[in-house]
Order: structure tokens, then sequence, then C-alpha cells
């Protein structure tokens, strides 16, 4: 089969588009034909060498996100079949022991994850546990699906099993235009929240309206703490939303209110941030919160209401498999709105 995949840590002319082994099935595996695979920013963290998860290693086929159909089934495998059409849960925690990729579950170590420590989507075929792929509806295309995994799950165990989020309550997301954040502004409203949203450019935010944000800000030329308090008549917003990191978390923590929420699941613009005052954290009871991996019990119903709610799939662009080196630059430089898809 071709795949893009890169020997060396480096810029974008580490990518080789060559051919390697087709993967074969364990008992409990199938073999996903990759339709279409969706970009994420660890794509390009890991191959520039900046950050690499534990059990990372060379030479590696990125891509998390994949969507595709089942060619073929290991020989314990009952409740998928060659020709199905689904998406595939990268996590690999929960994985039956007759899976080649049994043993990678460790939520708080060496956590496997398809397309980050172990082969992925960068390819024309993918090898996944057959208890991680899901059926896509007849009617969800291939791009469609391949939106799902990453962003969604991220954003919904942010929102909802580490940040509580509950009808009625405000919440700032920030970085309106990523993937995971066009996931959380949905989700946020679909659960009965008051959305705001911040991004780099007013178009952006413009396109974050859209999707049903009910307040924006450009947080390159606003006050977003400020933007946050008027929103909320001065009392501030009950949880930010933030995977940027560095850039907005000072003003992250003085957009919130009293009891406030940061729940943080990303560093985009940097791993160290500065608490601009410990003062107001302690007296005003702000809570600051890791977003960890989500479980595997999550994915189902997420998927479910993917599928059966009216989300608005945000696709910014599609690349051919052999031009991955384009869409990531693309990715780099933070001109999408969305998600961008590879197609092999």
């Amino acid at each position: 089969m071709k795949a893009m995949l890169y020997n060396e840590v480096g810029g974008p002319e580490v990518f080789q588009y060559t051919d390697v082994a087709d993967p074969e099935p364990g008992a409990g595996d199938v073999i996903v034909d990759v339709a279409a695979t969706s970009l994420n920013r660890l794509d390009l963290v890991q191959r520039n060498g900046w950050f690499q998860m534990p059990g990372f290693t060379l030479p590696h086929i990125a891509g998390m996100d994949v969507a595709g159909t089942v060619s073929a089934v290991g020989a314990g495998v009952t409740a998928v079949a060659i020709g199905d059409r689904v998406v595939v849960d990268p996590s690999l925690a929960g994985v039956a022991d007759n899976s080649k990729l049994a043993g990678l579950g460790d939520l708080y170590g060496d956590l496997g994850v398809i397309g980050a420590t172990v082969d992925g989507g960068y390819a024309e075929k993918c090898l996944a546990p057959a208890s991680h792929v899901y059926a896509i509806p007849d009617e969800m295309s291939f791009e469609h699906a391949a939106t799902f995994p990453t962003a969604y799950l991220t954003a919904a165990h942010a929102l909802f099993d580490v940040g509580e989020l509950q009808a009625g309550e405000t919440v700032m997301i920030h970085a309106a235009g990523s993937g995971v954040s066009t996931a959380g502004i949905q989700l946020a409203k679909q659960a009965g929240a008051t959305v705001l949203a911040t991004a780099g450019t007013d178009e952006k935010c413009e396109r974050a309206l859209a999707l049903g944000a009910d307040h924006v800000a450009n947080n390159r030329t606003a006050d977003v703490a400020g933007f946050a308090r008027e929103v909320t008549q001065g009392a501030g917003v009950n949880m930010v939303f933030d995977h940027v990191g560095t850039a907005l978390f000072g003003p992250s923590l003085f957009g919130l209110g009293v009891r406030g929420r940061l729940v943080n699941c990303g560093n985009s613009s940097g791993d160290e941030a500065t608490i601009p005052s410990l003062g107001y954290m302690f007296h005003s009871g702000i809570r600051i919160l890791g977003s960890d991996p989500y479980r595997p019990e999550e994915f189902g119903p997420v998927w479910d209401k993917f599928c059966s709610a009216d989300f608005e799939v945000a696709i910014d662009s599609e690349f051919a498999l052999a031009d991955a080196a384009e869409a990531q630059d693309k990715m780099m430089q933070s001109d999408f709105f969305g998600k961008i898809i590879l197609r092999p």
C-alpha cells in the first residue's frame, strides 16, 4: 500500500510517499481501507520533533481520525464485517487481548493512539481493533465522519466530564477556527450553554457565529477578559475551554467569574503559563482543570449524538495523501477553519 511516512523528525521535507507492507489483522482486529483522514496539530508537532507522545517511534505514519471501509477481519471478529463503513476510535484504551494493539491502554502512561504512537490514517490501509470501529450511517460521507474522533471526543470530555458544563452556564471557547473548538461550540450550544467564542481573525469570528456561538471577539485585538465581563454584565463566565495555553492563559483566568473553571486540553501557543494573580484565583475560587484522556465508554455515546443531531461539519479543505506536506503547512500557518482532510 501507499503511505506518507517519515523516518526522522524535521520539516515537511522528511515526508516520504512510498510503498509499505499492508497491515495484517490479529484475531480481534480489522483492516480499514482509508477513505478519509483528518489532520490534527499533534501530527505537526510530532513530525517537527517539538513533542512526542510516550511510545512514539520512527518510522511513523500519522493520522488519528480515520474513516473508511472494512476490507479484512480477524478470525475472532463477529460484530464487524467486510464492507462495513466505519469510523475509528483512535485511543487504544480498552483493547481486547486478541488484538495486535492490546496492552497499550495506560491512560496516564504509555497510552497507545492510532496515528500518534502506532500507524494511522496517512495510508491506504489502517489496522484497528474491531472493538474500536463504529458504523457510519449510509447518508454520512467519509469526510464528514473523519472530522469526528479527536475533535469531538476531546471537546466532549473536556466540557462535560472534566468541566461539568451545565445548561444555562456561560462558556468561553478559544481558537474558534480549530477542529476541537468548532466541535466544542456546537456541543456546548446543544447542551444549553451560552457560548462566547474567540478567534484570531474577524472572518473566523463570523464563521463561529454561524456555527452557533452567541458572542464573538477577535482575541488578537480585543480585551478577552473584558469581553467575557461585558457579555456577562460583569459576572464573568462559568467556564473557559482552552487549548491555546500561554497566549490566553491570563485573560482566561480574569474572564472567569466566582468559582469559574478553566479547562485546558492543549498548549498550541506554548507549554508555560503564568497565573497573573494568585489572590484573584483563591479569593474567587477559580479552578484550573487539566482535561485527561477520554475513556473507551465515552466514544459510542458521543458518536451516536453526532450521528443523530444536526451538527455543522466544518471542513476547510481536502488534499490528496501525496500532498500531506502541503496540508500540514496550511495547518501550521493557521490558515484554516475546521478540519483539513486527506484522501488516499
